[in-house]
């Protein structure tokens, strides 16, 4: 049986998966409950046979990262609404300069920026817009700082759906914003910050019947999980001691806790990570609350280069929380440097993310240097977006030109530089002689 039903409430109504609905009768947000049995040992082998037969099969669902573990999606059933791009299928890197620089003595990073519209998005919108498919939506809606327009924009018209973008005004990285304005995604600024256009995003769509695809949809959830089912199908279930995820919006490490809380409840695995939740100083709510020991939300003004996770007033923070208790995980911060240090040294490693990725980087680091990870410990960081997501950014860095704030002035930080360190590699200007080149290469 599936059905939604309010995240850890004292309502126990259930609601039909088949209406349209981002929260409860009291306000809440609701969570798609599978009711999964566990498995017997045999059924527990079958179940894995299955999957690795798929891996290699030509058929759409089966190709997907996503839709190849469909028996932990059966809200999608029979499966014959589902949009697929194929999404999921990304690669889990060795990263042995950044293990040297966080004082590992091995690391390793799933890329989720490997996804068809660069970003762990799809691995959720596949999912969600296979649901507004079934419901016989039309149109569908975002507030996005990027990312989830991007994705948004592509299912939805591959789906032949119209889709309609939130973004705050000057806060969207242009690599992002060229992506929903190819992919046809109808785009809307606003004055305010993501946190207003979340709440005007879901205003209209009660109002106007439009599906909305923000992360308080449940299905993004149920498809972001499949993020986890596959990686420790790639570990061939050799399970992690760590695994550590940006925190923004917080949806991610919700649907890795609800992922390791099912597979474990069936059987598939006996124990779970531990998760920790990384976010920039100047996002941080879920951090305040977590050193504080109180689950209750404070929200935030956001400020940060990192603009994916540039939100102060996070949606899904009660299941965040949840995720985080039950896996006996943490919360940390890191700073704009530390971001941008850490960012460098992905790059080292040839793998390359956006911003917001960096900031697992840097707090593996930080755990480290706290005594919270050991150095012998198994740590998968979770890259979120690619290199070319925010490539202003990358530029800036390597020419020392890297601001708090993108237009180099606000309220908040003046004209602050963030500090990068001594990783830069600047480009050299040199005349057209190739003498003059080639002493300059062996000096290299």
């Amino acid at each position: 049986m599936v059905y939604l039903q309010e995240f850890e409430g004292q309502e126990q109504k259930r609601y039909s998966i088949d209406e349209i609905r981002y929260r409860s009768d009291s306000g809440r947000v609701l969570e798609c409950v599978n009711e999964l049995s566990p498995l017997t040992e045999q059924k527990i082998a079958d179940l894995k046979k299955i999957w690795d037969t798929r891996a290699g099969s030509w058929d759409p669902l089966d190709r997907s990262g996503v839709w190849r573990y469909r028996e932990f999606l059966p809200a999608l059933a029979p499966f014959d609404s589902v949009v697929t791009m194929p999404e999921g299928n990304t690669p889990v890197y060795s990263m042995q300069r950044c293990a040297a620089y966080t004082g590992m003595e091995t690391l390793h990073a799933k890329h989720q920026g490997m996804n068809p519209t660069g970003s762990f998005k799809d691995n959720g919108m596949t999912c969600a817009v296979s649901m507004a498919k079934k419901l016989g939506a039309s149109m569908v809606a975002c507030a996005s700082t990027g990312n989830t327009s991007a994705s948004m924009a592509a299912y939805a018209t591959r789906a032949g759906m119209k889709s309609v973008i939130f973004i705050p005004d000057g806060q969207i990285a242009y690599g992002k914003l060229s992506q929903a304005l190819d992919f046809g995604g109808h785009t809307i600024q606003i004055s305010g910050d993501f946190d207003m256009a979340m709440k005007i995003v879901e205003e209209v769509c009660i109002r106007e019947n439009i599906y909305l695809l923000n992360s308080i949809n449940p299905f993004r959830i149920e498809g972001q999980k499949t993020i986890m089912i596959e990686l420790l199908h790639q570990l061939n279930w050799e399970i992690p001691d760590w695994v550590v995820v940006p925190g923004g919006n917080l949806g991610n490490n919700s649907a890795f806790g609800k992922a390791f809380e099912e597979l474990k409840r069936v059987g598939l695995i006996s124990k779970v990570p531990r998760i920790a939740v990384i976010q920039a100083e100047g996002a941080n709510p879920l951090y305040q609350s977590w050193k504080k020991e109180e689950q209750v939300l404070t929200p935030v003004e956001a400020q940060t280069r990192a603009t994916a996770i540039k939100i102060g007033n996070p949606v899904s923070f009660d299941k965040s929380w949840f995720a985080l208790r039950s896996t006996n995980g943490v919360a940390e911060e890191v700073s704009e440097a530390e971001i941008a240090q850490a960012k460098v040294h992905i790059g080292y490693d040839g793998v390359g993310s956006e911003p917001a990725s960096a900031t697992t980087v840097a707090g593996v680091k930080k755990l480290v240097q706290k005594g919270v990870i050991t150095p012998q410990e198994r740590v998968v960081c979770i890259l979120t977006g690619h290199l070319l997501k925010d490539p202003d950014y990358t530029i800036e860095y390597h020419q020392d030109e890297l601001y708090a704030d993108p237009q180099r002035t606000t309220a908040v930080t003046g004209h602050e530089k963030i500090e990068t360190g001594p990783y830069r590699n600047m480009p050299v200007q040199l005349p057209a002689d190739s003498d003059v080149i080639i002493q300059h290469l062996q000096n290299l």
